[in-house]
């Protein structure tokens, strides 16, 4: 750290909001503003100030070099995504050489190395880069993923700095052309590059700041999302840059540790726009209970952003409990829906509402698809995610296709100037998603109220049981409601096939190893979700930290299955697989499971 450094802060020129045609031209006029980006240690040390001047020369220079180093226009380059300034001037120098820069995770996603190897190779391999950057302290994991993908250049991020700049002419930028390549999270299926062009980048950026959050020129961001994930990179990398307004930033790796981090920062900066999924409250709200949170100012704090996930409102409550005491207000909580297919945002709720929720018939909404107002037992609550974006348009469908009245559940249905172009070079997985006539099938079950969305689950992750339609959501919210020591995020539940039905399974990550208290806890977690649904499964304890995650930090059910079918499978096969299953029959067993 540097004790003479301060961080970028505002004014210089005028907000434009988005209203650019090409990613390049933002970053031109950024660099005429006092604006940029500010990165900091987990204990909120300044480590380095990138002015949104410097960053365009920085890049502009950098776009040179990596013409001379060969790399041609329209090439793929994959960029591993680590926070801080060396990502983001070869992200902005791709764009300035017209080259398709593809943000990769970084390895501290994983539990291992063998682990992120196996996960970014097919990345790397659907991309086909010409050129991967890495830092040097991961260089020889990308080099071992990156072999056999066809890169002519493997190497670290000053490797390029040291070629010549003389003599290369960049290309011209056209709207329509690929800004970036981004990897969907994967929660359902394999990861899957997402092509975003420069044309439905600024569209969604503009939508964001100018309609969803009014963007003032006195705003300020501050996140710990990665960059390698939609969120983090298009919320806030490239629509701050293309407002332009400053953020501050902390790794996530840096931010699990020290969740605090985050509203200290908001704190010291006067930090005014902020986004997390849900488990960043939930974090925050259970390290608040034990520090000393009370010199924290979070009152200018006006749009507390929740998405990337099921939203959960208990979750949201103990936040804003744990943090009033510092003027943090509830009806700054934002919730939103979206997806990197849609470049990020669909949906925004009104600003300074807070959190609202939709109380309908839990069994009503499973087995008649309609989701009517109801109190008392058997309630469901779902967030409002607010109106489309100005210019888009939505629609929830029915099986069939047809379109589908207010509080009838259906599949979402989105089209408009922000949506994909395709899923680079997979034509039929893109053909599947997308129609000819541009409307994209999010995959996603949701409907609506008046003109507000309300996203009520994945239409893959769908249990059928005995001819009823079991929520996963629903089961996993009630294990965590219900059993003591059980915290957000630590169960994920799924089916799979049985000899005569399906069957549930839920894994549930146990931090005890007494043999009575792990019975205790099979036993809670087969009550809760008997209750809440009705039925019996099979609960399965895996250790701390061991269910899988998407590179987003969400859960994923499919990779959790496919574990589950692995070890069970794979290692105990005759002492369950061949097993005379009734179909609700409860089995509770332990497994060892890494991500």
């Amino acid at each position: 750290m540097t004790s003479e450094l301060k961080p970028a802060g505002v004014g210089g020129c005028q907000l434009r909001l988005a209203n650019f045609s090409t990613l390049t031209e933002a970053l031109d006029y950024a660099a005429l503003s006092a604006a940029g980006a500010n990165f900091y240690s987990g204990r909120g040390e300044l480590l380095c100030v990138l002015p949104y001047r410097d960053l365009r020369d920085q890049a502009v220079s950098l776009a040179r070099r990596m013409l001379r180093a060969g790399l041609r226009a329209g090439q793929r380059v994959a960029l591993i995504a680590e926070t801080g300034p060396h990502f983001m001037r070869a992200f902005f120098a791709s764009q300035y050489a017209g080259l398709v820069p593809v943000p990769v995770p970084t390895p501290t996603a994983f539990a291992g190395g063998a682990g992120y190897i196996d996960h970014i190779r097919p990345m790397l391999a659907s991309a086909s880069p010409s050129a991967v950057l890495a830092p040097e302290a991961f260089l020889h994991l990308v080099g071992q993923a990156a072999a056999g993908v066809g890169a002519d250049l493997v190497g670290t991020f000053g490797e390029l700095e040291r070629i010549p700049e003389d003599g290369a002419d960049l290309p011209p930028i056209r709207e329509d052309d690929l800004s970036y390549l981004q990897f969907s999270s994967g929660s359902t299926r394999s990861p899957t590059g997402v092509a975003v062009t420069h044309r439905a980048l600024l569209a969604n950026a503009r939508g964001i700041l100018r309609d969803a959050l009014k963007v003032t020129a006195e705003d300020r961001c501050t996140s710990w999302l990665p960059f390698y994930h939609d969120m983090g990179l298009v919320g806030f990398v490239l629509v701050p840059l293309s407002g332009p307004i400053s953020t501050d930033y902390v790794a996530p790796d840096e931010f699990a540790r020290r969740p605090l981090v985050w509203p200290t920062l908001i704190s010291r900066n006067g930090g005014t726009l902020s986004y997390s999924p849900s488990f960043g409250y939930d974090l925050c709200a259970r390290r608040a209970m034990r520090a000393d949170i009370g010199h924290l100012d979070l009152s200018r704090w006006r749009t507390a952003g929740i998405g990337g996930d099921v939203i959960r409102p208990g979750i949201l409550s103990r936040f804003a409990d744990a943090f009033r005491g510092c003027g943090f207000r509830k009806e700054a909580f934002v919730a939103s829906y979206g997806m990197a297919e849609a470049t990020l945002g669909i949906s925004f709720a009104p600003l300074d509402r807070g959190i609202e929720v939709d109380r309908v018939d839990l069994s009503r909404l499973r087995q008649e698809g309609r989701a009517i107002p109801a109190d008392g037992d058997g309630v469901r609550e779902l967030v409002l995610c607010g109106e489309r974006l100005r210019g888009h348009e939505l629609e929830i469908r029915g099986a069939d296709g047809t379109v589908l009245q207010e509080r009838e559940v259906g599949r979402i249905m989105v089209r408009g100037p922000s949506v994909m172009s395709e899923y680079f070079g997979r034509r039929e997985e893109t053909a599947r998603v997308l129609s000819s006539d541009g409307w994209l099938d999010t995959g996603d079950l949701g409907y609506l109220v008046g003109k507000s969305l309300v996203v009520a689950g994945r239409s893959k992750d769908l249990i059928l049981v005995n001819g009823r339609n079991v929520w996963p959501e629903d089961l996993e919210s009630a294990v965590e409601r219900q059993v003591d020591g059980v915290r957000h995020g630590d169960v994920v539940a799924f089916s799979v096939d049985g000899q005569e039905a399906e069957r549930v399974v839920l894994l549930v990550q146990c931090r005890i190893s007494d043999a009575v208290l792990r019975e205790a806890l099979r036993t809670a977690a087969a009550g809760a979700v008997r209750a809440a649904a009705g039925l019996n499964c099979m609960v399965v304890l895996v250790s701390h930290n061991a269910l899988p995650r998407t590179s987003s930090g969400k859960l994923s059910r499919m990779r959790a299955r496919q574990m589950y079918l692995t070890s069970i499978l794979g290692e105990s096969q005759a002492r369950v697989a061949s097993a005379d299953f009734a179909p609700d029959s409860a089995l509770a067993i332990d497994m060892p499971v890494s991500s």
